[in-house]
């Protein structure tokens, strides 16, 4: 199940990249620019059990990110990475005594906020690992990293809902996922029990990525469970 991100930034630049970047890593990403925003979207999502992880930033429009950590830690025990312009040590150990899971400051490499990521996910007893952005078989090549699909050497253009429910199979690849998670990570939690939408685009993507698509050997079905995309190699 992917996990959800919630990533507090006004920097309109940076919270693109980042949410784009976080996606590719498979993360539910969702963005705010504002306190006000962010309290809206907290609630939401603790009262359906969808935030794991949250990355915020201090300087805000509306007000300093340092109120939220409060309101978070008083609230739950949702990680908190703190991703901020400010160096200063001091201000840093207060954050951190705070309650703060870490302190990031920018700029930063997309490499080390993964891995702070993974480590803070991982001391609440969640445990990751990096996603497979790569993935090749039977002159099929897709790299989520720069969102190229390939197929025999040839440049394959994918819809939106393609490109999503590929790279969601990709990121688990030669594992089984089930029709509901499938449902749930590509197009959101209202449309879980809509199983058309899964036979119609399998078929799509069959038909522009696989060499005889009522034989496929990428795009596998498992009968009344979901789908699985058959483990790289030749």
């Amino acid at each position: 199940m992917s996990l959800g991100v919630l990533l507090i930034e006004d920097d309109r630049e940076l919270r693109t990249m980042l949410r784009e970047a976080l996606q590719v890593e498979g993360y539910r990403v969702i963005a705010s620019s504002s306190l006000v925003d962010a309290r809206a979207v907290i609630a939401t999502a603790l009262a359906q059990g969808g935030l794991d992880i949250v990355l915020l930033d201090l300087g805000l429009p509306d007000g300093d990110g340092a109120e939220l950590l409060a309101e978070l830690r008083r609230q739950r025990g949702t990680p908190v990475i703190v991703v901020s312009a400010r160096p200063g040590e001091e201000h840093k150990v207060r954050l951190l005594d705070a309650g703060a899971d870490d302190y990031l400051v920018k700029p930063f490499s997309l490499a080390e906020l993964l891995a702070r990521m993974r480590v803070a996910l991982r001391h609440r007893g969640t445990l990751t690992r990096p996603a497979t952005l790569r993935y090749e078989r039977a002159g099929v090549s897709v790299d989520l990293g720069s969102r190229r699909v390939q197929r025999d050497g040839n440049e394959v253009h994918l819809t939106p809902t393609e490109y999503r429910l590929l790279a969601r199979l990709v990121r688990q690849a030669g594992q089984v996922v089930t029709h509901r998670q499938l449902l749930l990570d590509v197009w959101g939690p209202e449309c879980t029990e809509h199983t058309h939408y899964l036979r119609l685009y399998m078929a799509q993507l069959r038909a522009k990525l696989e060499a005889e698509p009522a034989d496929p050997r990428v795009l596998l079905t498992e009968p009344g469970v979901g789908y699985r995309l058959a483990e790289a190699g030749d």
